[in-house]
């Protein structure tokens, strides 16, 4: 049986096309779930409900998967839209470096 950590890894291949990042480090998948009968269901969201490459993001996680995890049968994948999408909180700090959101926040000097 595969493990959620591989399904990720597969899912590391789906790139957004505008952001050139992959989704699972975007923070867009917010769940995966293996069954027993070899299925996989992905909730995952989008970086807006506007997204232009939705359809072809979502047409390619099965695919994605499909090919680092053959035994996989059948991916459904869940489009949810809350919690709403929010970088500064969801993505990887890699991603936040490269989209430019740093965290000022340095409650660590106030006992000074």
């Amino acid at each position: 049986m595969p493990t959620v950590e591989e399904v990720k890894q597969a899912l590391r291949k789906v790139v957004d096309p505008e952001i050139h990042l992959n989704i699972v480090d975007l923070g867009l998948v917010y769940g995966i779930e293996i069954k027993e009968n070899k299925n996989v269901k992905i909730d995952m969201t989008l970086t807006s409900p506007m997204c232009p490459y939705g359809p072809q993001l979502i047409a390619e996680v099965p695919k994605a998967i499909k090919e680092k995890i053959p035994e996989i049968e059948k991916t459904d994948v869940n489009l949810v839209w809350i919690p709403q999408w929010d970088p500064r909180t969801m993505a990887t700090e890699e991603v936040k470096m490269e989209l430019g959101i740093f965290d000022f926040d340095d409650d660590d000097d106030d006992d000074d």
